[in-house]
């Protein structure tokens, strides 16, 4: 995933009694001024920087307290499904250190249950860790759950000892935890894989039934074995692919053609690179409504300007074969967001649109703020739900997001 790497941060002059220092710092950052508050951009380490020398400023104009600056810079833990978070622990630890770094630890709580939630918590490791950049740790790990999540899959398989490393030699995307009954384990990963995984089983079990013992079955399988081993394999099923059922996308992936076709049916894009092929169609439930509407009101940032507002409704109803848990009900959502009315935000508008009647907005699943499961939930397309706060509370100003959203947009195959 790619990590954010520019900053917006928002100064309010009302909070320092010398201002002639505040503007005297802020001039190093190239501020842009808004009323009584300054606007500045730049990378982590910069705008920590700037914070740093600030709070220098407030504590000594004796309107800032800071007897504990861990304790200054905690934020809300987050309640995430076990399942997925043991997933990353094993598997996405790389991106987990990533996401930390030196100056904070993401600790797991109650993690040794297979079932339910775990809470999620950011510690800062020394004083230097403040608040707004507490905030942006929390926020880049929720943004890589929800990708993650959204695609995650766990199965109950049966396995036997021999086959159980050659499995996981087979499939590394996939994490398998055998459970108290030995012949039996859990299988977690991204849905393309758990789906070849159970394919791979099937044709395995296949293979061994008695009735491939039939001589026109074993003169396939030996013209199968006869296959030059540096053949091309199908990352779907693991096996090589024959030439008569090879199928080569655009992009230069080669698959076996009936695995291809299985992808496509849950999502028409390479299994391997992502490249988009066709329409995407979401899991949005149906039935919902987008109305949009318009206030003379300006958001920060784009004083100049209007607000769009966006308020969209799915009502409750019951999950389909494409949902979580088929034929359970969910519970439906109200939510509202905003854009700022100029020709960029106008053509966003467009855009999310088209990406309502692809059903993309919203999926079903478990809500990442408050654990529930059988939810409406944000699916990977980024809102605005709020009109202030900056990026850490889903708010403006924030001059990047609406080039952010439309590349989102875009990997979906909206543009």
């Amino acid at each position: 995933m790619d990590f954010i790497s520019d900053v917006t941060a928002v100064v309010d002059e009302v909070y320092y009694k010398d201002t002639g220092r505040l503007c005297s710092i802020l001039g190093d950052y190239s501020p842009k001024k808004n009323r009584s508050s300054y606007e500045v951009r730049g990378s982590f380490e910069e705008i920590e920087e700037c914070f740093l020398r600030l709070s220098a400023v407030r504590s000594e104009s004796g309107r800032s307290s800071q007897p504990d600056e861990k304790a200054a810079a905690r934020v809300e833990p987050v309640e995430v499904a076990c399942f997925v978070m043991t997933y990353i622990r094993e598997k996405c630890s790389k991106e987990l250190n990533r996401i930390q770094g030196e100056n904070f630890v993401i600790e797991m709580q109650n993690l040794s249950s297979h079932s339910g939630n775990v809470m999620v918590s950011f510690t800062p490791q020394h004083a230097k860790a403040k608040h707004v950049h507490s905030q942006f740790i929390r926020q880049r790990f929720v943004t890589f759950y929800q990708r993650l999540a959204a695609d995650m899959q766990r199965r109950s398989i049966i396995l036997t000892l021999h086959n159980y490393i050659d499995l996981q030699q087979k499939f590394p995307q996939l994490l398998f935890e055998p459970r108290h009954n030995p012949s039996k384990a859990y299988v977690t990963g991204p849905f393309i894989q758990v789906a070849a995984l159970e394919e791979f089983l099937l044709y395995k079990s296949s293979k061994n039934s008695p009735r491939q013992k039939d001589p026109t079955h074993k003169t396939a399988t030996s013209v199968s074995h006869s296959t030059p081993p540096e053949d091309e394999s199908c990352p779907i099923c693991i096996e090589v692919i024959a030439a008569t059922e090879k199928e080569i996308l655009k992009c230069k992936h080669s698959f076996c053609k009936g695995c291809l076709k299985k992808a496509f049916e849950y999502k028409p894009v390479c299994p391997t690179c992502g490249a988009l092929y066709g329409t995407l169609m979401g899991t949005q439930p149906e039935g919902g409504t987008m109305k949009v509407t318009k206030s003379l009101s300006s958001l920060p940032g784009y004083e100049q300007y209007g607000t769009i507002m966006i308020h969209y409704y799915i009502p409750n109803g019951i999950q389909k074969k494409e949902h979580p848990n088929p034929r359970q009900h969910y519970e439906g959502v109200s939510r509202s967001a905003y854009l700022p009315d100029s020709s960029e935000g106008r053509k966003v508008l467009d855009l999310l649109t088209r990406a309502f009647d692809q059903r993309l907005i919203f999926t079903v699943g478990r809500s990442n703020t408050t654990g529930r499961n059988n939810l409406v939930t944000w699916n990977d397309i980024h809102h605005k739900t709020s009109t202030h706060g900056g990026p850490t509370n889903f708010g403006y100003p924030d001059s990047e997001y609406l080039g952010r959203v439309q590349l989102e947009l875009k990997s979906k195959g909206i543009h």
